[in-house]
């Protein structure tokens, strides 16, 4: 499946979800038995750990159907290139999804240091550290820039993916698609952004 179709694909799961009519894919037993051996996801996502975003739940997909990747932030580290690697190179994903979501407490605490709190403790600061340069030309004040900060560390997430060496040598050949994401809490609708 390229990645046109499993862009498709996640599209229409979020709708029914949307709509309340998920299909919950593998549901019943056997489901298990499809997969010894093999593995090929539609997707790889890279999202927040917040237990409120499931990837799986919110595309109505079952399981073997994404690579999930989840890290508070939605932030990019070693492990997480690593993971992404290998999804394209041993499980042949062709598409990646940085998915981040409203409300996201992780930018929000970056934020909130941004505005004058004090530092994190301990490996909490690695986050805000990674989070910190999303932030950097952020505009917005008030209510709404918890949302403009969420989307620009989606936005920086995925520009830092794309400048990685393994991304700019197989965009060029189309290989494969990284887009950015935003999971709406209340409505239940996934935002793609531009």
């Amino acid at each position: 499946m390229d990645w046109h179709e499993a862009l498709q694909r996640l599209h229409a799961g979020n709708q029914r979800f949307v709509e309340g009519k998920s299909v919950q894919p593998h549901r019943a037993l056997p489901w298990q038995h499809r997969w010894v051996g093999e593995t090929k996801p539609l997707a790889t996502i890279l999202g927040c750990s917040d237990s409120l975003v499931a990837p799986e739940l919110i595309f109505d997909l079952g399981f073997g159907d994404l690579f999930v990747i989840r890290v508070a932030g939605n932030v990019v580290a070693r492990s997480v290139l690593g993971s992404m690697q290998f999804a394209g190179a041993y499980l042949g994903t062709q598409l990646f999804i940085v998915l981040g979501h409203e409300g996201c407490s992780a930018v929000e605490a970056a934020l909130e240091e941004r505005r004058g709190k004090a530092g994190q403790p301990g490996n909490i600061e690695v986050l805000m550290r990674l989070i910190r340069p999303a932030l950097a030309d952020l505009e917005a004040e008030g209510p709404a820039a918890l949302l403009a900060a969420v989307e620009a560390n989606v936005r920086r997430t995925v520009s830092e993916l794309l400048a990685t060496p393994e991304a700019k040598s197989h965009m060029g050949a189309g290989a494969f698609k990284l887009v950015g994401a935003v999971y709406e809490l209340e409505t239940g609708r996934v935002r793609f952004l531009d």
